[in-house]
């Protein structure tokens, strides 16, 4: 069967399957179609869209608040005409918010008042139903106020509710929670389980074995509970920072939960915490100091140097040991990055002494400088690496390598090599064989692990852009057909999804080329265009298209700014400069504003950042191009400011999933200009100086037409140098990180 065809049956055949008994009212509330129905047959009460008995007085109060926050729902797009517009792009969103938030919750206000008396007398009805409705009233509050709102789980948010509330009803409800143990029962029972402690324990509980790093973040929540030390214990082997906080805080009840804890790993965090001079970075050897391998004034000593602390943790990742890997694999990558940037500063300097801070490492702390350091390091900086970590790893071979880092990361690696061309080379340290087993694992198993759990999958998609080997191409592309079949033949929607995103990806990889093929890939995928932004998406209301620019404190910072600002002098702009930041607003053609924070010592430039976002926010200024002139290490502050508003992003270095993932889950509608290493001011100018020469024109923007120009200005005989440096740079019909991200959100909410 052709794999595209297959993809949309398999898709059919998941629906079909899932429309059980227990999926029909999961799929009931926020999938609700008007049908002829018999008239002997007796409709549900559930499902009742008109009030049976008028509203009470004693709760009339109640509905008058949800209304007014589903008013505010409703207004939060800038107009009220029962319809919430959070995508330009994407219709299915604003239809499934649209229908979650206003048409499913005032359907639920009807349903409550519509609930026949079970049992007892009407004063205990009144005061069941009257928490029901603070239950919808504080959910829509949560909503609201919400400034990042994740449409797919409001979505399940609200069907978890009404769902939890027929339970309850039905007295159904132990079945419901023991069914149901996830963050919507949890949300959703700080009112509706009041009543039944039991059943609150439980949820927690339960919730603390499946994820203690959300639960640990909820400690003043049930400090005091028995099971407390439960959730605490699981935390500590997971996030032992998190632990640490609450050991080491002024909060008696939080510190009192922690420290009342008599396992033995918990005790061993509260000893770090009272005894270490660095406790923070003495935890990331708990494991050490809890088996006795280490006492605490060992560690203190191996973290007084900043090199034995590297290698040590580098001992611990190779190790394998669990306990708190995801904190010292921080540690690790965090420490990592001193070295990757003293190799960026050092680019103009001979290898000899660019490298020098390297030499004498093994070939398993060269790959964890290379992978932790994905997000900062030039291209130079991970070749002289990678050619220093083949050169020690003979006479051990890449898959060896790959084992004894317990393949840690080993799909970032492969992403890494293929985008730096250094793939055949690594490859071709192995026989074929182990080639063979090595991709094979590349692409097998990206089904695995949570729905939203992409960051392999992710991997995957920018790998297969940067792979020039025909034969290696056509090998990857049989496997995901093959992963594909069995995920068909296990009914997993995850794997079904993601390769049958993979097979359509790497169809249109190297068709996508000029417009027409672009459109038919967008349609593939089920996205609007990905090679164009019209203009009409950048223009505010007012008619105005908006701008803003994050610049830092330091020395660079300075300097990119003074930079920006030099495109601006040519009579066509006038600039104005205010207290904390600069205004740049077109005098010629359509009018643009560009908001610059002046790049203030630091820590003055985040408050100059702040002052200007409340200055926007204050005028109803929403700007739909946003652009961070910073290191990678900046990156999350400017991270933090991004809206759905935002609908072209230029980030720097931005290849990571987990950077994606953040821009996306705040600006899901954006286009994501990105860069193999951190972005070059020489690059930078001309790209944006051209960006902003078609706004001002009021033209379309088009990324194959725009990159075609800024591959003729970069080839020029006068430029050759920066050619190289600037195919770095990913547009965002080429970010194929990016692209998987958006369609797979899309079609798992479709399939749901």
């Amino acid at each position: 069967m052709h794999l595209k065809r297959h993809l949309k049956t398999g898709f059919f055949l998941l629906i079909l399957l899932s429309f059980g008994a227990t999926a029909r009212a999961q799929f009931g509330l926020l999938h609700r179609k008007k049908k002829v129905v018999d008239t002997a047959q007796k409709i549900s009460i559930y499902d009742v869209d008109t009030l049976v008995q008028p509203v009470p007085r004693q709760r009339q109060l109640f509905h008058d608040r949800i209304d007014a926050e589903i008013k505010k729902a409703d207004v939060s797009d800038g107009a009220i005409d029962n319809f919430i517009y959070f995508s330009t792009d994407d219709s299915l969103i604003n239809r499934m918010l649209t229908e979650a938030m206003l048409t499913d919750v005032r359907h639920m206000e009807k349903m409550i008042e519509n609930l026949p008396a079970l049992a007892g007398d009407a004063t205990m009805v009144n005061q069941e139903k009257i928490r029901y409705l603070q239950a919808i009233y504080d959910m829509m509050l949560k909503f609201n106020k919400d400034m990042r709102v994740e449409p797919f789980y409001y979505r399940k948010l609200v069907t978890n509710m009404h769902d939890m509330i027929i339970a309850e009803h039905e007295n159904k409800l132990d079945d419901f929670v023991k069914n149901n143990v996830n963050i919507f029962t949890l949300e959703n029972g700080d009112k509706l389980l009041d009543g039944y402690p039991q059943l609150k324990s439980y949820i927690y509980i339960e919730m603390g074995k499946e994820n203690p790093k959300r639960m640990i973040k909820r400690l003043a929540e049930f400090a005091n509970e028995t099971y407390a030390c439960d959730i605490i214990k699981a935390a500590t082997r997971v996030v032992p920072n998190e632990v640490f906080n609450y050991a080491s805080s002024t909060n008696y009840t939080l510190r009192g939960a922690v420290r009342r804890c008599m396992d033995p790993l918990v005790q061993a965090l509260v000893h770090i915490t009272d005894e270490s001079s660095q406790p923070l970075k003495a935890l990331t050897f708990l494991t050490y100091v809890y088996s006795g391998k280490l006492t605490i004034r060992q560690v203190d000593s191996i973290i007084s140097n900043d090199d034995a602390y590297f290698q040590a943790l580098v001992s611990l990742k190779l190790s394998g040991d669990t306990i708190g890997a995801d904190y010292y694999s921080g540690e690790l990558g965090y420490r990592g990055l001193k070295y990757v940037r003293n190799m960026n500063d050092l680019h103009e300097e001979k290898d000899a002494v660019r490298f020098k801070g390297i030499e004498g490492f093994s070939p398993e702390t060269l790959y964890f400088i290379m992978v932790y350091g994905q997000d900062e390091i030039y291209t130079s900086s991970f070749l002289g690496t990678f050619n220093r970590m083949m050169e020690r790893m003979a006479p051990m071979s890449g898959d060896q390598l790959l084992d004894k880092v317990h393949r840690d990361h080993f799909r970032t690696f492969i992403r890494m090599c293929a985008g730096y061309n250094t793939l055949s080379t690594f490859l071709a340290s192995m026989d074929e064989a182990h080639r063979t087993a090595v991709m094979s694992d590349f692409i097998a198993g990206l089904e695995k692990g949570k729905e939203d759990d992409l960051e392999d999958a992710v991997d995957v998609a920018d790998a297969f852009g940067s792979i020039n080997d025909d034969k290696l191409a056509a090998f990857l592309e049989n496997k995901v057909k093959e992963n594909y079949e069995l995920s068909y033949k296990e009914r997993s929607k995850k794997g079904i999804i993601i390769y049958g995103l993979l097979a359509t990806l790497f169809d249109g990889i190297k068709a996508t080329g000029n417009d027409a093929q672009a459109i038919a890939e967008s349609e593939r995928l089920g996205l609007p265009p990905i090679n164009l932004v019209p203009f009409r998406s950048l223009v505010s209301d007012s008619g105005d298209v908006y701008a803003q620019v994050f610049f830092f404190g330091d020395e660079d910072g300075h300097t990119a700014y003074n930079s920006f600002l030099g495109n601006f002098r040519d009579g066509k702009w006038r600039i104005s400069n205010d207290k904390y930041w600069t205004t740049i607003t077109s005098t010629t053609g359509k009018k643009v504003v560009i908001y610059c924070n002046l790049p203030l010592q630091e820590p003055d430039d985040e408050e100059a950042q702040k002052q200007l976002c409340n200055y926007l926010d204050a005028n109803n200024i929403h700007p739909t191009i946003m652009i961070h002139r910073g290191h990678s290490y900046h990156l999350p502050l400017t991270m933090d400011k991004l809206s759905k508003y935002n609908k072209i992003i230029v980030l720097g270095s931005c290849g990571g999933y987990h950077n994606l993932s953040i821009v996306l889950d705040q600006a899901p509608d954006a286009h994501i200009i990105s860069s193999k290493q951190t972005g070059m001011m020489s690059i930078n100018e001309p790209i944006l100086k051209l960006l902003f020469t078609k706004v001002q024109a009021g033209q379309d923007i088009n990324w194959i037409n725009m990159w075609q120009e800024l591959d003729t200005y970069f080839n020029a005989k006068s430029r050759k140098g920066l050619l190289e440096k600037f195919t770095d740079y990913v547009p965002p019909y080429k970010n194929l990180g990016a692209i998987f991200i958006k369609s797979y959100r899309k079609l798992s909410m479709e399939v749901e």
